[in-house]
């Protein structure tokens, strides 16, 4: 992630004028133990699998990734140019976390992975994302996932 002070003006100031609105978490659903945890990623790197058409910005649709695909068949559309994408380059994990899931099913620290994970792109406006993500939300409850990881980037 590139730091502010690195990032051109005047694109740096209009960021820096953001308003950033407070956050309180709380919890949306009764937690679930740790064993019987069914557990999704939801990216905000705006990830496609190969051949699917590049998000952009503002852009309210998602995509479904299913644990099938390959690592090199998944890429980063991101439409933002101050958006550091090597991490990504040398290991997918650094926006989707898939293997590392995986481990932790393996090794018994949550019931399992989901078949399916999601990537939405990050540079639209929240609001205007609520409908897909009720979408998603309902795509994860009919595949019983009860647990999500958001992966902000």
């Amino acid at each position: 992630m590139v730091r502010l002070a690195d990032v051109p003006e005047p694109e740096r100031s209009y960021m820096a004028s953001l308003e950033c609105v407070p956050y309180v978490p709380r919890a949306f659903t009764p937690a679930v133990a740790p064993g019987q945890r069914h557990v999704a990623i939801v990216s905000s790197a705006g990830l496609i699998i190969r051949g699917q058409r590049p998000t952009l910005a503002n852009d309210t649709s998602y995509r479904s990734i299913s644990s099938e695909v390959a690592d090199n068949d998944i890429l980063c559309s991101h439409v933002s140019v101050n958006f550091d994408r090597s991490g990504f380059q040398q290991d997918l994990n650094v926006m989707l976390a898939r293997d590392r899931l995986k481990e932790l099913e393996t090794d018994g620290h949550i019931g399992k992975a989901a078949v399916t994970h999601y990537a939405f792109m990050g540079a639209t406006h929240p609001d205007a994302l609520e409908d897909k993500a009720r979408e998603v939300g309902r795509s994860m409850l009919a595949l019983g996932v009860n647990t999500v990881v958001l992966a902000p980037v």
